[in-house]
């Protein structure tokens, strides 16, 4: 005998349910989209034209910056032949873009087994600029300034170094020097790998910061560009910059995290801190 089939009816929502979630569903994307969130997001997806990244490093230069991983056990084995300094120099440390100062830890030992003092920048992790840091910075310079008795050398990696060069410009007097190693002031802002996660961490465009600021121009001091052809981070040109922009670029061969405790770039940071007038 054929057993009947018994069709299930599925449950039917109320009309005013459903309308009731869409409402709510539609409230929800409205919130989203006015938050701070979407805005961070929308600019981490931002679309631009090819020709704004041209120039920077690719996938392989930046797999390199791994080499990182290894320093940890290579760095007890290595020498350092460090002369004692006839030039002692105050020097203020920035570090890059989301780092702290013990990143340059290493590279600061360094400068003050030659004899030179260094302080930190005093605001902890770099999240990008604005004005009340700006401020802060300028008037910590003016105490080390004071301090110290005579103008500082101002050493920054990355945007770091964007910090150092607007700085002087602020502050050129109480300024000896900037030095910058593998900061993007020249170019464009995008010819990177690391604007996306800059613009979402930020809530800002690359090209639009929160301070009037004109990066490629060069600061009314000695200012020297250190670069990296194997930098896997920055457009190894817009980190040279053009003549104009600064007053020396220095090739040298590390990694962009490498230019916190390459020796060879050690060495170069205290063969500048020695020609410091």
């Amino acid at each position: 005998m054929v057993q009947p089939r018994i069709a299930l009816e599925r449950p039917r929502l109320a009309a005013p349910l459903l309308a009731a979630a869409a409402s709510v569903g539609a409230q929800a994307r409205q919130a989203y989209a006015a938050s701070g969130f979407a805005r961070r997001v929308a600019l981490a997806r931002e679309v631009i034209p090819e020709e704004h990244e041209a120039g920077k490093p690719r996938l392989g230069r930046m797999l390199g910056e791994a080499q990182a991983l290894l320093e940890p056990v290579r760095r007890p084995r290595r020498k350092l032949d460090i002369p004692a300094t006839a030039n002692p120099q105050m020097v203020m440390i920035l570090p890059g873009f989301a780092t702290h100062p013990v990143r340059m830890r290493y590279l600061a030992q360094a400068l003050e087994a030659a004899g030179h003092r260094t302080k930190r920048w005093g605001l902890g992790f770099n999240w990008g600029p604005d004005e009340e840091r700006f401020e802060f910075l300028e008037a910590r310079l003016a105490d080390l300034h004071a301090r110290h008795g005579r103008p500082v050398v101002l050493l920054g990696w990355s945007l770091g170094g964007l910090f150092a060069r607007e700085l002087a410009k602020r502050q050129p007097d109480a300024v000896a020097k900037v030095i910058t190693m593998g900061s993007p002031f020249s170019g464009s802002p995008r010819a990177n790998n690391v604007w996306r996660a800059y613009q979402f961490i930020t809530g800002h465009s690359v090209d639009a910061p929160p301070i009037a600021a004109d990066l490629a121009a060069k600061p009314p001091v000695e200012t020297v560009a250190l670069w990296s052809a194997n930098d896997g981070a920055i457009a190894p040109r817009c980190a040279a910059g053009r003549p104009g922009e600064r007053d020396r670029a220095i090739a040298v061969r590390c990694t962009h995290i490498g230019f916190t405790y390459d020796p060879q770039v050690i060495m170069t940071v205290l063969g500048e801190l020695e020609t410091t007038r």
